[in-house]
């Protein structure tokens, strides 16, 4: 992207998102060692080819709810705005300086409709964190939050799907809880 540079002539100079993210940012981590080109396979079944309009890529939409997930972001028009702002988000997502980023209404429309009555956030959720332990990006130490002392456990050889299905589930009602109090306090139906 071409912006002006701040002299009388009005020179420009290019400017390029992959160098506004820093080397060390967390993100360039996770695309680094987690391959995202799963979630295709297993959505493909929920879309049709050839009618409607084009969808979203849906390594976007749930790279999208991973970093709502990932960032503790709990509403999806907060999630859009986060997204709008923050360079690093968007070069995650694959998206430029000036492309739009999917509206809130999208991801939520997705996921209470399209992806209603599926496993697939749980299948995708279980894929990204084995993903995730084989590279060691995910260990066993101790957290602090809340000022509640809590173990983490991420063995390899030890982890219960029980404990991840409820984290994923507990999210999906915050987002969930999200939209009502929105759509109420924007004066919209249920």
């Amino acid at each position: 992207m071409l912006r002006p540079h701040r002299d009388k002539q009005q020179s420009f100079e290019l400017v390029s998102l992959e160098e506004l993210v820093p080397q060390d940012h967390l993100l360039r981590k996770v695309d680094k060692y987690i391959d995202f080109s799963f979630i295709h396979e297993k959505v493909s079944m929920l879309y049709c080819a050839d009618n409607g309009r084009p969808a979203i890529d849906p390594t976007v939409l749930f790279k999208m709810i991973f970093l709502g997930y990932f960032y503790g972001i709990r509403s999806e028009r907060q999630l859009e705005r986060e997204i709008q702002t923050n360079l690093a988000y968007r070069w995650f997502l694959g998206l430029g300086l000036t492309d739009k980023v999917p509206d809130h209404t999208t991801i939520s429309w997705n996921r209470r409709t399209r992806f209603k009555d599926t496993t697939i956030f749980q299948d995708i959720f279980d894929e990204i964190v084995l993903q995730a332990i084989s590279h060691r990006m995910v260990g066993g130490r101790v957290l602090i939050t809340d000022s509640t002392h809590v173990k983490a456990n991420a063995n390899k050889h030890q982890y219960t799907k029980e404990r991840v299905l409820q984290n994923t589930k507990d999210y999906m009602d915050e987002l969930n809880a999200a939209v009502k109090e929105d759509r109420r306090n924007h004066g919209k139906k249920r």
